[in-house]
């Protein structure tokens, strides 16, 4: 099996017999759904391959292709009238570059589409029975040239447009000096990217333009267009586009026994002899790739989550050509969204946003999405949850995850990649001196390799509590102690490391249980449970618990209480997590902290 990681050419990828998960069932309900239909779903998510698909389907040059792209596909079986219809012109903004003065952003715009417009004249040459001028310095002159000879044909013209709010999206992540004046420019009063959109929307009037279909990230440029495009028809929350990219759990079972089938038929045809298993197997494959790559969904009514495509094929491909999982399970072309994780850090009450969210415990509420905010909105206005957890949805770093109490939407992170950008951006956070973070790795590894917490334990103490205890908000009890550990310890290379990972009776506190393909390398599965005891609660001061040897405060009786408490509770977990897992040896610790000044701990 091929499996098209990186490719979104819709063409090769069905000619080349690249692997293809069938979405083209959809296209009846997308044409009743409306003509003018914006699309938003987060980066590296299968939206330019939505759009290649499209454009194969559509387009009238294609017809004698029909059958070898989608023959055998679930639209060549019953195809709706208007297959190989259309006139198709697509846009993508990505390609126009952000920077630089107004001037050189404009001039960029109009050779983009002066580009496309021009290769779209040669495409169709056949089919003019009008003159068509195109104008290198105004695209929209030549883009209304183009449409008056579209008019004078029997055929309709269907508009594409990919990543429609690069421009925002350069603005909010990049921060360069005055980046923001140039994208109100753009979009204000005449400025000409709304320009573009007022032509697009009359040319839909009558003169020639009968689709349109807009992909992008979030909704920022459509709100700041206001008059300039309200006609586009959001269809992003609908449930029955839910999955329209992404794959669900069923079909990445599919893959995955299929691939175990084809790795054991080669394993046994290159030796002599019975057959032996395979290195990885489906079933694993799947319970770590549901573990990192699933959990997102789009739609408050939707039932199914979904796995990341791009995630997914980056497995996929490592299994089939170096036959063994990645070796990084975030693929780096993803890395992008932790400048947005950057950005809500930043704000007021944003890092407390992050603390809430890797809580674990669906903390983060709100009434509904915000989907109607402008660049300026989130630049400048006031940012409460509702509008900061909107953009992370937006952005792929929250998802839906159901409804709480009066119909408020709950939001949480969707799988352990998306955790891992969390917690790195905290950990940069609160350790920003590199000699301390090497610290931490060596302490760490010791832990992994030892079952030996002391280093990790001394080193929050010296250097960690501190700057913990001096954030701007307020944390609850054992929170604190909990976050040091999840910070230091999360390690995705080696550990499927999960907060508050769910029992069955319970909650474990932290749990880090190796990757099956990692196991070769004696790292110790662990699970840690936290319990909080203030000075108050100790009648002591801080000078007096660091006073006294760590084997003195175990002895205490308010300390002992807590450890057999938090023992009790890891000793349960730990026998589910055994169980669910297959382990033979896991490493569990009761962890009391006293205040931020010390750490007491017993090795079950």
């Amino acid at each position: 099996m091929q499996f098209p990681y990186g490719l979104s050419d819709f063409g090769t990828l069905r000619q080349e017999g690249y692997w293809y998960l069938d979405r083209t069932d959809r296209l009846p309900a997308l044409e009743q759904a409306g003509r003018q239909l914006v699309f938003l779903r987060p980066r590296r998510f299968g939206k330019s391959l939505l759009l290649s698909m499209l454009e194969h389907y559509y387009d009238l040059n294609r017809a004698e292709q029909f059958e070898a792209l989608f023959g055998n596909l679930a639209i060549g079986r019953e195809p709706t009238p208007l297959h190989n219809q259309y006139f198709v012109l697509k846009w993508d903004f990505s390609l126009v570059a952000a920077h630089g003065e107004i001037g050189d952003i404009e001039a960029a715009l109009h050779r983009h589409l002066n580009g496309r417009l021009t290769q779209f004249v040669a495409d169709y040459q056949c089919h003019w029975t009008r003159a068509i001028q195109l104008h290198p310095e105004d695209a929209l002159a030549s883009f209304q040239s183009v449409l008056g000879a579209v008019h004078a044909t029997p055929h309709k013209l269907y508009l594409l447009i990919d990543e429609y709010d690069n421009f925002a999206n350069e603005v909010l992540m990049a921060a360069r000096p005055g980046s923001q004046d140039r994208y109100q420019t753009l979009l204000q009063g005449e400025g000409l990217l709304k320009t573009v959109f007022k032509s697009i929307k009359a040319a839909a009037g009558g003169l020639g333009l009968d689709r349109v279909f807009i992909t992008g990230v979030s909704p920022v440029v459509m709100s700041d267009m206001t008059s300039g495009y309200n006609v586009g028809e959001d269809i992003y929350l609908l449930s029955q586009f839910n999955d329209l990219c992404g794959f669900t759990e069923a079909e990445v079972a599919a893959v995955l026994s299929q691939l175990e089938g084809e790795a054991q038929e080669t394993a046994d045809a290159a030796r002599e002899g019975p057959p032996a298993d395979s290195d990885w197997s489906a079933d694993r494959a799947l319970e770590t790739m549901r573990t990192f790559y699933n959990g997102y969904r789009f739609s408050e009514d939707a039932e199914t989550s979904l796995y990341n495509p791009t995630l997914s094929l980056y497995f996929f491909k490592a299994l089939t050509t170096q036959g063994h999982y990645p070796r990084r399970m975030l693929d780096e072309n993803l890395a992008m969204d932790r400048n947005k994780l950057v950005y809500i850090a930043s704000l007021p009450h944003g890092e407390a946003l992050l603390i809430e969210a890797l809580r674990g415990d669906d903390r983060v509420v709100v009434p509904e999405l915000v989907q109607r905010f402008g660049v300026a909105d989130v630049l400048a206005a006031v940012k409460d949850q509702p509008f900061m957890a909107s953009l992370l949805y937006f952005f792929g770093i929250l998802t839906l995850a159901g409804e709480g109490a009066l119909a408020k939407l709950i939001l949480r992170i969707p799988n352990l990649v998306a955790r891992g950008l969390y917690v790195e951006r905290l950990r940069e956070r609160w350790l920003p001196a590199p000699e301390t973070r090497e610290m931490a790795r060596q302490a760490s590894e010791t832990l992994y390799l030892q079952g030996d917490l002391a280093p990790l334990c001394e080193l929050i103490e010296q250097s960690y509590f501190s700057a913990l205890s001096n954030r701007d908000y307020r944390w609850s009890n054992e929170l604190l102690v909990k976050f040091a550990f999840l910070t230091l310890l999360f390690d995705d290379r080696l550990y499927m490391a999960v907060s508050e990972l769910e029992t069955g009776r319970g909650y474990a506190d932290l749990a880090l249980i190796l990757r099956p393909d990692m196991r070769r390398f004696q790292a110790l599965d662990l699970l840690l449970e936290f319990k909080y005891l203030s000075l108050q609660d100790l009648g002591l001061s801080g000078a007096q618990v660091r006073e006294q040897s760590r084997a003195a405060l175990a002895k205490l009786p308010a300390v002992a209480a807590k450890l057999d408490e938090a023992e009790a509770q890891a000793r349960d977990y730990g026998g589910t997590l055994t169980q669910r897992h297959g382990l033979s040896d896991l490493r569990a610790f009761a962890v009391v902290a006293l205040g931020v000044e010390r750490l007491v701990w017993r090795t079950l």
